[in-house]
């Protein structure tokens, strides 16, 4: 399970995510619906800034394998990120 912490002045807060929501994540950014959405989405600005790109599809089983190795290295802190004003973030597997 990943664990995002949020601490703030006056307010701390951690949001437990489980790594079935990552796999329903997953499986929705990967679909070929949502990847021709974006690509939609953002071709309009891309021809007006004179850009010729195009989001590339992702496949899946290109990312199971990522999710496997971050359940293999549980207590990793990914993100530590301290702000100016005091706001503290921190994600952790």
């Amino acid at each position: 399970m990943m664990q995002v912490k949020v601490k703030t002045k006056g307010m701390y807060f951690t949001i437990p995510v489980p790594y079935v929501f990552i796999n329903i994540a997953i499986s929705i950014l990967c679909s070929k619906l949502v990847q021709q959405m974006a690509n939609k989405w953002t071709k309009e600005h891309f021809e007006r800034k004179k850009i010729d790109f195009t989001i590339p599809l992702i496949e899946k089983a290109t990312l199971k394998p990522i999710l496997h190795e971050l359940k293999t290295n549980k207590g990793i802190v990914l993100v530590d990120v301290k702000a100016q004003d005091g706001t503290e973030v921190k994600v952790k597997l």
